[in-house]
């Protein structure tokens, strides 16, 4: 291949192509909201280690921004954020029959779903997690953390979660030594609850619960060493407050499964409620 020693000007090749000089000397100017928004990025990548662009582009627009995911992504790129593959552990500085296959959550209240979430504290005992999550809101109703977990504490769990919230009418599980026992069984019976009973051997009919769980472990429980089952108990209840009031929900639009009602609805709800009665 023979190389031409011919130089061509900038002003001869832009005529060849016709083509505006100016054009390709453009340097595009930042925008005036460019800094900030970099900044915040880096910050909410930094205090939620495990979050993705998305998700941090959720929080974002809970924060009153109006801005795309895509220009968050880029920022990200840029930035050179990433989500680690594996992240170290830290301590704090402070002491059926297969009929669920079928089953879809309509409305609230309709399909709970429960399951155990296995860890261990700084000296090595066990740490028992049940958690239970509303299917049709993604809100998770409880976590409870103790070192075991019988039926018939499941039943107390239940039943004061059932107090505030309503009873659901399934309850979706697996086949687990407290999901199944007689006590339980009978319990949920007498309350007009349905257990949905997933197939041995087939966790991802439980798919709603499974996914939380991951969130759980993922987001917390990889990345914390607990020292005492108390310390336990309050971090993952503010990791619990967390999930259901701020961090964003792709299934939701990117929204919190019950996000707080700030200072300015509850103004907007007061003042149509007196324009109402006035009518």
């Amino acid at each position: 291949m023979v190389r031409s020693k011919h130089r061509y000007s900038e002003r001869r090749i832009c005529r060849a192509l016709g083509i505006q000089r100016s054009s390709i000397r453009y340097v595009p100017e930042p925008r005036s909201d460019e800094g900030p928004l970099r900044a915040a990025i880096i910050r909410l990548a930094a205090q939620y280690g495990r979050y993705g662009y998305r998700l941090i582009a959720g929080l974002r627009e809970q924060e009153g921004w109006t801005v795309s995911r895509s220009r968050v992504e880029r920022i990200w790129k840029q930035e050179g954020l990433k989500v680690p593959q594996k992240q170290p552990k830290r301590g704090r500085l402070w002491l059926a029959d297969g009929s669920c296959i079928r089953l879809r959550p309509l409305r609230r209240n309709h399909v709970w779903s429960w399951d155990f979430v296995m860890d261990r504290t700084d000296d090595g005992l066990p740490i028992k997690m049940l958690t239970l999550i509303d299917e049709y809101t993604k809100e998770c109703l409880t976590i409870q953390v103790a070192r075991r977990i019988r039926a018939s504490d499941v039943i107390d769990i239940f039943a004061d979660v059932m107090v505030e919230r309503g009873v659901p009418t399934f309850i979706r599980s697996d086949n687990g030594p407290a999901m199944v026992a007689t006590v339980l069984r009978k319990w949920l019976a007498r309350v007009g609850t349905q257990t949905a009973y997933i197939m041995p051997g087939s966790p991802w009919e439980n798919g709603y619960c499974e996914s939380f769980n991951g969130k759980l472990r993922n987001e917390l429980l990889d990345g914390e060493i607990f020292y005492t089952l108390q310390e336990a108990q309050v971090i993952v209840e503010q990791w619990r407050w967390h999930y259901k009031r701020i961090r964003p929900h792709s299934a939701l639009g990117y929204r919190p499964p019950a996000p707080e009602t700030t200072a300015v609805d509850l103004t907007m709800k007061e003042i149509n409620g007196q324009t109402q009665m006035a009518a």
